[in-house]
């Protein structure tokens, strides 16, 4: 059955895509809505991109057929713009909101057999839908479970000769069946559960390859567990261009990353160098505008990167005579970027590191991921469970969004990691509060 989905101005802000996403239903904008976004057209904001980004859409379907009678979309669906009669004559703009349940329940009354659904990420218009009688969702479409992005822990047993193979060679073909590219699993001998190895699914899904493990670590980091093995040899492994590491604060996901980049790029020198970059979105009351140009602006965003950089030089001792974060910086190798001026970049022969992308939009993800070149590498980190970006949540932020899309590729690798390294103060916080 075609139903009828009004669009609040939060969802064409966050998908300016949206709009063609309800199948062969009819999608009604509601003329408050687009008034709503024209306030945001002006923003160098990745909000004001999408405002001006819904415009284009609408103005190039405009010409085809009236948005009063329906305009017929790509995918067999309509889109309507509607306006009440009362507010075309007055122009004047009223509460967003309630303009949102009066012409919901217009079209309600006017079409009684079509079921009508307000599409919101608002949750108190949701809940003052229902107490009108109207229904109301969230936006589905970029939302992701996040039970489905947990890698488990796979075991597989084998007869003791074919481990003792493994342990030989670091390679083994699968004999039941394929598997998913580059997962991890536990190895483990037939008849003696304790001996064990760690393997990783080859790109071809059809065999088991050993980790890469340096002897004497990263930068004078060695992993404390499984997850913390297979994400160094997501992090080190040439073939694997894009990396993601979830989980809660303390597990070591940006240690790791920052880690690993400083070894391939300035020790092994694969690459050219280092770009860093995380979102600018503030936990609790901003403090306002920042003084001075734009690395002093950047600086406390960006203290919890120089903060790791400087842990790693002191544990692992000086890279190329680099002693310390400032000098890194200073002398080009290792690059601070605001993603806010990503736009338009090509990033090529660098390991770029985005720390915090839970609190990216699916949009930012795309954006970033879109703007690396050839021989580079790009790892992002993220907590689904810590996000401070009002416009997202676990289910519908960039990373999660990448995750779900690149599981199954042989160029990406996804790990979650579960225990936390940092203290036992901060495991029991994470798992605690």
């Amino acid at each position: 059955m075609r139903k009828n989905y009004v669009l609040d101005a939060n969802i064409l802000l966050h998908d300016p895509a949206s709009i063609f996403k309800f199948a062969d239903n009819t999608v009604v904008i509601p003329v408050g809505v687009i008034e709503e976004i024209d306030r945001f057209k002006k923003e160098m904001t990745e909000r004001g991109f999408n405002a001006r980004a819904v415009a284009r859409t609408l103005d190039s379907l405009r010409g085809q057929q009236s948005f009063t009678q329906g305009v017929t979309l790509p995918n067999g669906g309509t889109l309507e713009v509607y306006c009440e009669p009362d507010r075309a004559l007055s122009g004047v703009i009223g509460n967003g909101d309630l303009e949102l349940l009066r012409v919901a329940k217009a079209i309600q009354q006017s079409r009684p057999s079509i079921p009508v659904i307000i599409v919101t990420k608002d949750i108190n218009l949701r809940i003052r839908a229902d107490v009108t009688g109207l229904r109301a969702e969230d936006y589905e479409s970029d939302r992701v479970r996040l039970a489905d992005l947990e890698t488990g822990d796979t075991e597989l047993t084998v007869p003791e000769e074919r481990f003792a193979a493994f342990r030989a060679e670091g390679d083994l073909a699968l004999t039941d069946g394929p598997r998913h590219p580059n997962e991890y699993v536990v190895l483990r001998a037939e008849g003696d559960g304790k001996r064990s190895a760690l393997a990783r699914v080859h790109a071809d899904g059809g065999r088991l390859v050993a980790l890469l493990t340096p002897e004497r670590g990263v930068c004078g980091v060695r992993p404390r567990n499984k997850e913390q093995f297979y994400a160094i040899d997501a992090l080190l492994n040439e073939d694997i261009r894009l990396v993601t590491l979830m989980g809660k604060a303390g597990t070591g996901k940006t240690l790791l990353a920052l880690a690993a980049a400083m070894h391939a790029a300035l020790e092994a020198k694969h690459y050219r160098g280092i770009l860093v970059g995380r979102p600018i979105v503030p936990l609790g009351r901003d403090i306002g505008y920042l003084p001075g140009d734009i690395e002093r602006k950047l600086e406390p965003w960006m203290k919890p990167i120089t903060d790791t950089v400087d842990f790693l030089l002191d544990t692992g001792g000086p890279i190329r005579d680099h002693r310390d974060s400032v000098s890194l910086l200073r002398s080009g190798l290792v690059e601070i970027q605001p993603l806010t001026y990503i736009r338009g970049r090509s990033i090529a022969n660098r390991y770029v590191v985005i720390d915090e992308a839970q609190n990216l939009t699916p949009l930012e993800v795309k954006t970033i991921i879109t703007r690396i070149g050839q021989a580079a590498k790009v790892v992002l980190t993220g907590d689904a469970y810590q996000i401070d970006n009002p416009y997202v949540d676990a289910h519908s932020n960039g990373f999660t969004f990448l995750v779900n899309r690149f599981r199954s590729r042989p160029i990406a690798a996804h790990v979650v990691l579960r225990k936390g390294e940092r203290s036992t103060l901060a495991a029991l916080a994470a798992d605690l509060l």
